[in-house]
């Protein structure tokens, strides 16, 4: 029988793995460097170059099971056991490496993410113990040994204090002191993101998820729109983020209503334009940077990395945009891609969601009310638990 194991990609959460069979030994890359940390052990393999992956479960020796994982780059034979909990051997060569899990082990919640981050290319696997999920962070290590018995890697023991690793999210609210954002006679978007914001953190924290706000108070990061926007999303560079998420607030005519969500894409028509003309600083600045935008999108077709980074921030749109509409019951503007500059440089999956028009009569005094923006915290909460598997 076939069974999914969540995937974790450069923080992405993936899932629906095709089965593999158990490699044959062909060629070798150093041992994995090993590491047994409160609920899960870690296994880190060098590769050679970045990769693509996908990985499944099957059947291995006395009632236990391997995982195996299918690489897009070649690795050198070799195979080895591991002496930590959890895990017994590895076997590994062409594009595959198979770790066979430690009798009683029968977890189908295994994670398997490629990581960089300026240090080499790296396989990550990440065997839950006793059943329980393991997560995603970096991990002290101790070295695997390879056939011939000998160390592959200098010995780093774990702190015994270490805390159980959690998942992290980067908070947005848009805009904020110098910049107003959109104003009518209702709200302010910087004062709704900014409330918005903190209530999301309040729901995710409640979780157990790490959350980054990129502002508390009503303040900006610079005055100037560009390294505003650039500080905003470098937050989201960082190899232990999981997802980003900016907060924003509509403007157009006094009929116009609906929330939708944005993932980073090629431009829309003019019809759509204005509104990442806006949120990108507006005037002739927001001009530019839609320009700039827009033309970063279109180099990223051709990258396959980006276009799964792409991909996996137009699920967690979805994800958010189906509990906004199912919590509020507002208009469904749907979930489209445009040039965000937000959310243009992030290396995880981002998304901007628009959570009304201030400038409609209805949604405004909506957006007005503590009670609503709860429920919009509410629902964008349990967007990104659905994305993140943990709802």
């Amino acid at each position: 029988m076939k069974r999914s194991l969540p995937l974790l990609c450069s923080g992405l959460l993936l899932a629906g793995l095709t089965l593999t069979a158990l490699p044959t030994l062909g060629s070798a890359s150093a041992a994995p460097r090993i590491g047994s940390h409160d609920g899960f052990t870690r296994l880190v393999f060098v590769l050679p170059a970045p990769s693509t992956l996908s990985s499944a479960l099957s059947a291995g020796s006395g009632g236990s099971r391997v995982l195996n994982v299918t690489l897009k780059v070649p690795l050198k034979a070799e195979r080895g056991k591991l002496n930590q909990p959890g895990v017994a051997s590895y076997v590994q060569g062409g594009r595959k490496i198979s770790v066979q899990l430690a009798p009683g082990v029968k977890s189908a919640a295994a994670r398997v993410f490629p990581a960089g981050g300026g240090q080499p290319n790296r396989l990550v696997i990440d065997v839950p113990l006793g059943g329980a999920p393991a997560a995603a962070r970096p991990a002290a290590t101790t070295p695997a040994t390879t056939a011939s018995g000998k160390s592959a890697r200098p010995v780093v023991r774990p702190a015994s204090t270490a805390k159980p690793p959690t998942l992290t999210v980067v908070l947005d609210a848009g805009h904020g002191g110098v910049d107003s954002g959109m104003v009518s006679r209702w709200v302010t978007e910087k004062e709704v993101t900014l409330d918005v914001a903190l209530r999301v953190r309040k729901y995710l924290t409640q979780r157990g998820v790490d959350v980054i706000m990129v502002r508390s108070s009503d303040t900006q990061l610079s005055v100037n729109k560009r390294a505003d926007l650039e500080d905003r999303s470098r937050l989201a560079r960082a190899g232990t983020v999981n997802a980003y998420v900016s907060i924003h607030v509509n403007s157009g005519s006094s009929a116009a209503s609906g929330i939708e969500t944005y993932y980073f894409g090629s431009t829309l028509g003019s019809s759509k334009r204005s509104v990442a003309v806006f949120e990108n600083g507006g005037g002739s600045t927001g001009q530019e940077l839609t320009r700039q935008a827009s033309s970063t999108a279109q180099s990223l077709m051709g990258d396959l990395l980006s276009q799964a980074k792409l991909a996996f921030s137009a699920q967690l749109a979805r994800s958010v945009q189906t509990q906004l509409i199912g919590m509020t019951g507002a208009s469904n503007r749907g979930v489209q891609a445009d040039a965000f500059y937000v959310i243009r440089n992030p290396t995880v999956p981002a998304i901007l969601t628009e959570i009304g028009f201030g400038s409609n009569p209805g949604e405004g005094a909506k957006l007005a009310q503590a009670g609503y923006r709860d429920r919009v915290a509410g629902a964008i909460a349990r967007g990104i638990l659905k994305f993140l598997k943990m709802d």
